[in-house]
């Protein structure tokens, strides 16, 4: 009796294990196939971006750094070009030569070679010895350096009131004549007197002694005009760009040859009065 009802036991036991798995079956959501795709993908392109941050291949950097130790440098042995044009030490024009030729004066005569025109035909070389390229090399440095820098024009800007005293006129003269020695625009801004007696033209006339301060050196970027309804009056100042300060050069000397030969000219009348 008792093993009977062990067998029945064990048998429900079965029976409800089949129901309980059959009806997982029927509701458990099978996986998308696409899903198993992109999971089966998913480490191989976590492979590639990772190896992406590794990579010197699109660095500007890199590109930067190799182009300008590239930009004035010894070539070596290596010459990609069959037959190249030549100039000596001297920078003489020894004319067209095989790379072969080239390699054995090299050799000979103790020369780097150094890349001066690639896109000329054939492309220009020069033999030179290593002080020669240093001594370019930091000539163009130099060269670099001198360039102007570009970049967004910094504007200063100065208030006051047009019955300023003279010694604080020439301490802001001077302040102005620092900043356009920098580059820097100066916006100057003049407050009129609450005066009836006022001249009309009292404020251009302190633009004009201001900008007298400065010859060779200044000049108006935008010229005195009215603001806030007449109560003042503002101008920009600049430095001269290089055609102007040429230009002003010019005129000097010329008026100081007009100058001298004046002088000539009354110096040879008085001569000829004394006669």
């Amino acid at each position: 009796m008792a093993v009977l009802l062990k067998r029945l036991t064990l048998q429900t036991i079965k029976t409800d294990n089949n129901l309980i798995g059959r009806c997982f079956q029927r509701h458990a959501v099978k996986p998308d196939p696409a899903q198993l795709s992109l999971a089966v993908s998913t480490p191989k392109l976590l492979c590639l971006i990772s190896a992406k941050g590794f990579s010197t291949v699109g660095n500007p950097q890199g590109e930067r750094r190799q182009k300008r130790r590239d930009a004035f440098s010894n070539t070596g042995r290596k010459i990609s070009e069959r037959v190249i044009r030549v100039l000596d030490e001297k920078g003489i024009d020894l004319g067209t030569m095989h790379r072969a030729d080239v390699i054995r004066l090299m050799d000979k005569q103790d020369l780097r070679l150094v890349q001066r025109n690639t896109s000329s035909e054939p492309p220009e070389y020069q033999l030179m010895t290593g002080a020669q390229i240093h001594q370019e090399r930091l000539r163009l440095r130099e060269q670099e350096k001198a360039k102007p820098k570009t970049g967004p024009t910094v504007t200063k800007e100065l208030v006051f009131s047009s019955n300023i005293g003279q010694h604080d006129l020439d301490t802001k003269s001077k302040q102005i004549q620092q900043w356009i020695e920098k580059k820097y625009h100066v916006q100057v801004t003049i407050k009129k007197r609450k005066d009836a007696e006022q001249p009309g033209n009292e404020t251009e006339e302190i633009f004009n002694q201001i900008l007298q301060t400065m010859p060779g050196i200044a000049t108006f970027s935008s010229r005195p005009k009215a603001i806030r309804g007449g109560t003042a009056s503002m101008c920009v100042f600049r430095h001269l760009s290089k055609k102007e300060e040429k230009a002003y050069r010019e005129s000097q000397e010329s008026h100081r040859r007009d100058m001298l030969s004046k002088d000539d000219r009354n110096s040879n009348e008085s001569d000829v009065l004394c006669q």
